[in-house]
């Protein structure tokens, strides 16, 4: 466990690294911001929250500053990101006066299964050794989509849309939700191969 802890802390203090903390840090900023109604700071600071995501990993593979803890520190800034989205948008959501969207607020629990399960299964595998999957294509893509179809949502978003002069059908709102909630699943079903390598190899003692 030691050598795991000094190794995953190893070259630790880079640029990248600093992003994903200050993703972090923005998750209780964005829930304070939207529950008081301030949902144009709300959006700004997803938008914010957005651009480190992209730049961490363009940093890090720039300049060499790929490190153990930024391959674990990333995907959770993202995941606790995610979840504290779905859970507001649910909670939304479930509170409207709206039946259709009031009914289709279970989808963010989808969302929030996946990232909670994400979380608890990449600490389980620190624990024993094995390495959390880095994000690969699709979980790239999953994670874009899902960044731009929350801000839509919370930007134009019935009952809770920022700009009233432009209000997205609950028809388009939902097809934009599923086509998320499509590619986060592919995501997930892309890290299980490498998850069942890993199990395998420590198996068999390699």
């Amino acid at each position: 466990m030691k050598s795991n802890i000094k190794e995953l802390f190893s070259g630790c203090l880079t640029i990248p690294n600093l992003l994903s903390v200050i993703r972090i840090a923005l998750i209780p900023v964005f829930g304070v911001l939207y529950y008081n109604g301030d949902i144009m700071w709300a959006v700004v600071v997803l938008f914010v929250s957005g651009l480190t995501d992209f730049f961490d990993g363009k940093i890090a593979r720039k300049f060499n500053q790929i490190s153990a803890l930024g391959k674990m520190l990333d995907p959770v800034a993202d995941k606790l990101t995610q979840i504290t989205i779905a859970i507001v948008l649910y909670l939304t959501f479930r509170g409207s006066a709206d039946a259709t969207i009031k009914a289709f607020s279970w989808v963010f629990l989808v969302f929030l299964i996946k990232e909670a399960v994400m979380v608890v299964g990449g600490a389980i595998m620190i624990a024993f050794g094995l390495k959390p999957c880095a994000a690969e294509m699709p979980g790239k893509i999953a994670t874009f989509v899902f960044y731009a179809v929350m801000i839509v949502i919370i930007a134009f978003g019935p009952d809770i849309g920022l700009f009233k002069a432009f209000v997205l059908p609950n028809w388009l709102m939902i097809a934009l939700v599923c086509i998320s909630v499509l590619l986060t699943l592919v995501a997930f079903g892309s890290y299980i191969p490498d998850v069942v390598r890993q199990i395998k190899e420590r198996k068999s003692g390699k």
